[in-house]
């Protein structure tokens, strides 16, 4: 019968150990100086003419501190391993064992010290890395009794070379049984920290599938880098631990979970292929509320706008019809996005396809000509107020699918010119802005050219009233298919955009198919 495996840690704690690593070997390569320095300084202060003189110790230290750089410089390269780096910590703690061991037993002549138990540096050191330094307690247990062993070899070395005659060989464990004490106590340490992060294995587990690493948080929840565990596919899980739960009390912590819960219904009731795809939606034993989503490989319009300024007319109509088209499948089942914002689009690489259109987050749908208010009475206007339409700004319980062309006229207009509609600052300043100003044209803040046809396009979506808005997603995509001006943004454009501007940028890291590897060598095992 094979034997039970426990919960990898996960790859992120992994990852940070590795780090621990590095700052350890750094931390003992700066004691090994200021060590040397100070034993130099000392003999020069007690008149002592070796103070001037290359000691053993100086090689052992000079060699000490060489060793411990050169495992620092090796952690901070690139797509390290840090399970390679974790072995190699062990390693790096049985040779600074040794040189303590020969510093400390083979550097002078002891005729005359006393052989009593005592504990060393040794064996504080196997404590440490057991403590920082999270390793499989066997392995753990490996290192510490050669680590702990230095000390009795360096003492018969010492003995060998005529400078300690301590009598029986025996009397070298003797003298240091105590560290081996304290390796038996880095063994159970080992175990704990062990234990613990497979704790944290077992709860970042929701349902099939593993987080891997926290992608973003936001005011609805966080966003997970997750995989499959059987099938070894990346997803985006986005959840509500409890204790985001717990700032709400009664009605108002329900009526969060219900809104998480909506979000996820919502999304999965939707076909259109620019709309984010659902996998799975659940609540684990923790009360923790997931859903699962298709990671997307690509960037968000906000970040598209801070990194490479506005965008040509032609690209921004391509981006503005395929938008359309998830809000009219929305809007056809009788959903209103209410949250239309760069931040909640996505550019994407799907296959062979560039620029592909990806609308997130429907986490403030509204069903229309639902009678529910109580998913909005506790907040009254709902949204971001830069993109917010006049009817959402007055909090107007009925509204319908053309709310979300204006916020989506809102992005065009950031998209064109690099800015929002209106400079206000403060959230109430920025919604009396949009309920009473008249914006300039996009042409007339926009560094590139804007041809007059979309510009009455967007204008037009920014109208106060709902009724001065085109009918509904569908006829904003016929216009926007009217603006011939605009020119053509093809697929050969997009490509060469993203092969010349962020090539490979967000394709999988090398961190995410090390942890894929990882997974894939487990299951060989299993």
């Amino acid at each position: 019968m094979p034997r039970k495996r426990g919960r990898a840690i996960p790859y992120d704690l992994l990852k940070d150990a590795s780090r621990r690593v590095g700052i350890l070997s750094l931390l003992s390569a700066v004691l090994w100086v200021l060590g040397t320095l100070g034993s130099h300084i000392a003999s020069m202060a007690m008149n002592d003419p070796r103070w001037a003189q290359l000691q053993i110790t100086d090689t052992i230290a000079a060699v000490s501190v060489a060793v411990s750089l050169a495992l620092y410089f090796y952690t901070r390269g690139q797509d390290r391993n840090p399970k390679l780096i974790l072995d190699l910590g062990l390693v790096y703690m049985v040779l600074m064992a040794l040189a303590l061991g020969l510093e400390g037993h083979c550097s002078t002549i002891q005729h005359g010290r006393p052989v009593l138990p005592e504990i060393s540096w040794i064996g504080v050191v196997a404590l440490m890395f057991a403590a920082i330094v999270p390793n499989a307690p066997r392995k753990t247990l490996v290192a510490g009794l050669f680590s702990a062993s230095m000390n009795p070899i360096s003492m018969l070395l010492s003995k060998a070379q005529g400078l300690w005659d301590f009598g029986p060989a025996s009397n070298a464990l003797l003298m240091h049984y105590p560290d081996y004490l304290l390796v038996g106590v880095s063994v159970v340490i080992s175990h704990v920290v062990t234990k613990l992060g497979e704790q944290v294995t077992k709860a970042r587990e929701m349902g099939s599938y593993r987080l891997i690493t926290m992608l973003g948080k936001g005011g609805m929840g966080e966003v997970w880098l997750a995989r499959h565990r059987m099938l070894a596919r990346d997803a985006a899980i986005k959840l509500i631990k409890p204790e985001m739960l717990s700032h709400s009390s009664g009605d108002n912590a329900v009526l969060v979970q219900r809104r998480f819960e909506q979000e996820a219904k919502a999304t999965a009731f939707l076909r259109s292929p620019h709309t984010v795809e659902l996998y799975d939606f659940g609540v684990t034993e923790d009360g923790v509320f997931y859903y699962v989503m298709e990671l997307l490989d690509g960037i968000d319009l906000e970040t598209l706008v801070q990194r490479f300024g506005p965008q040509p007319a032609a690209r921004v109509v391509s981006i503005l019809r395929q938008v359309c088209r998830s809000l009219a499948d929305a809007h056809r089942n009788g959903m209103v996005h209410r949250d239309i914002k760069p931040s909640n689009i996505f550019l994407c690489r799907m296959g062979s396809e560039f620029d592909y259109v990806k609308v997130l987050d429907f986490g403030l749908v509204k069903v229309m000509d639902s009678d529910d208010t109580q998913m909005t009475r506790d907040g009254g206007a709902r949204g971001t107020p830069a993109y917010m339409a006049p009817e959402l700004a007055l909090g107007t319980p009925q509204i319908d699918g053309r709310t979300d062309l204006y916020g989506l006229g809102c992005v065009a207009y950031f998209l064109l010119t690099g800015g929002l509609v209106f400079d206000e600052i403060g959230a109430t300043a920025m919604m009396l802005a949009h309920l009473q100003k008249v914006p300039d044209l996009p042409s007339a803040r926009s560094a590139l050219a804007v041809p007059a046809s979309l510009d009455r396009v967007i204008m037009m979506c920014l109208e106060k009233g709902a009724a001065e808005r085109p009918v509904g997603a569908r006829m904003l995509e016929r216009l926007l298919d009217g603006c011939d001006d605009a020119g053509i943004w093809s697929q050969e454009a997009a490509e060469t955009w993203w092969r010349t501007n962020i090539p490979g940028e967000f394709a999988l890291n090398d961190e995410k198919t090390e942890s894929l590897h990882s997974d894939q060598e487990r299951t060989r095992t299993l």
